[in-house]
């Protein structure tokens, strides 16, 4: 009996440990069924022409299998699904995304192009009527009309009240720096930030200099390179959030993105280098005309927090639409959609409470410091915890600089000419009251 039960024992010892065995061979052998599978559908892709090959890869489903893909050929569920595998929560997941992209480019020796913005000894003036004139009225329109006129025939002199709008300023904003534009009202905040991304007013008489990288902005098509972030929103109001990104990422189209993927793509099959999948299909959808408006826009309405009202109206003075915080934020999105690698924004704040604008410059500052970027940003009154996140300061007053540095010098600087931040203040507010 002892010995009939010792060999039962042993056969049903042997025979789990077999099904243990058998089953630990059949999820391993899957496992490198999948693997092995992939490898030979990245490898058929590698072989494809330079074209065909920018234009696909390898999305997985839901399932865990990956197929192969054309990025024209994306739909909406694929897009959302791709994007909350790269980006499932803003705070947490954007910097690792922005990582990620970082080290595909640096794996093969890309290095990011940077811009640096220069302004040297920069007058802007205006001729313009003040007070009641100024007003957009029939009655100072026909005046004005005739004036003009009798100016030109020097019969009446002009009424016109000249203003210096900024007097000879300098700096420079610096690549991979976040930088913060203070002033109080009516200082030239806004006219420095159209200067500096090429947009000024025609009419206004401007001397000195402005370049990029050492180019004069009247060398090339600053528009191209750079976008102002108006702290007006002007929308079509019939339009939904998502459409106006779309329209807005179509008009701009992709820059120098195809160029980059289609270099960085020679140098990893070169190297047989295989990227990561997710990654791989979100430059080349982002990269591709046409696509580019879709996948980027779903990210950028991930970033802004605008995926709620994505297919809401965003309404005018005639029906109601989406608020006014977030219309502030499509006008933000209506120019990150695009490939510019130079950001200036004006009074992005406007409407936004503290933990919004809290996001949305952590965001930024993941984006310039990653990537690269040059953003320069001009926010009224920011919390402390938003002005932390800057690099550089530069306070304006009355059309001059007071001050441009590091954001860690600038109380030294103003207790060295006599002005002490009370501990009670934040510095930003102190910085604005000061200017005064």
């Amino acid at each position: 009996m002892d010995a009939s039960a010792s060999l039962r024992g042993s056969m049903r010892g042997n025979s789990s440990s077999v099904w243990r065995n058998s089953g630990m061979d059949v999820f391993s052998r899957s496992a490198r069924d999948e693997d092995d599978e992939e490898a030979l559908k990245w490898a058929a892709l590698e072989k494809l022409p330079t074209f065909d090959r920018l234009r696909k890869g390898l999305l997985f489903g839901s399932q865990g299998a990956a197929q192969e893909i054309d990025v024209n050929n994306l739909d909406y569920q694929d897009k959302k699904k791709l994007i909350e595998r790269l980006v499932k929560t803003t705070e947490e997941d954007n910097e690792k995304f922005l990582l990620k992209l970082r080290d595909r480019l640096d794996r093969v020796g890309i290095d990011l192009p940077t811009i640096e913005v220069r302004y040297e000894h920069l007058n802007i003036e205006a001729e313009t009527y003040v007070g009641s004139r100024a007003l957009p009225s029939f009655s100072n329109f026909a005046m004005n009309a005739v004036e003009g006129v009798l100016n030109t025939l020097h019969i009446l002199p002009s009424r016109k009240k000249h203003l210096n709008i900024l007097r000879d300023i300098s700096g420079i904003i610096q690549p991979c720096r976040l930088t913060l534009l203070l002033g109080p009202p009516s200082s030239g905040k806004t006219t420095l930030l159209l200067a500096l991304a090429g947009r000024l007013d025609s009419e206004l008489k401007t001397t000195g200099r402005v370049s990029y990288n050492g180019h004069g902005v009247e060398e090339f098509v600053p528009q191209r390179t750079s976008a102002y972030i108006s702290q007006h929103d002007l929308h079509i109001g019939e339009m939904t959030v998502r459409e106006t990104l779309e329209f807005s990422g179509r008009c701009q189209g992709v820059g120098t993105r195809y160029e980059m993927l289609a270099e960085l793509s020679r140098r990893e099959k070169a190297a047989n280098i295989k990227p990561d999948p997710d990654v791989d299909i979100y430059m080349k959808a982002a990269a591709t005309e046409g696509q580019e408006a879709s996948v980027v826009t779903d990210y950028v309405l991930k970033l802004l927090g605008l995926e709620v009202c994505a297919d809401t109206m965003v309404g005018d003075e005639m029906f109601r639409g989406i608020s006014g915080g977030q219309k502030k934020r499509v006008t933000t999105g209506e120019l990150l959609v695009g490939p510019a690698s130079a950001l200036f924004m004006d009074e992005i704040s406007t409407g936004l409470d503290s933990s919004t604008t809290y996001s949305i410059v952590n965001s930024l500052r993941q984006y310039v410091h990653i990537l690269k970027g040059t953003a320069f940003i001009s926010l009224l009154q920011p919390a402390p915890e938003t002005y932390n996140l800057f690099d550089d300061i530069v306070l304006i007053a009355d059309g001059q600089i007071v001050y441009q540095g590091a954001r860690e010098n600038v109380l030294e600087f103003f207790e060295s000419m006599g002005f002490k931040c009370p501990d009670r203040k934040g510095v930003a507010d102190f910085l604005q009251e000061v200017s005064l």
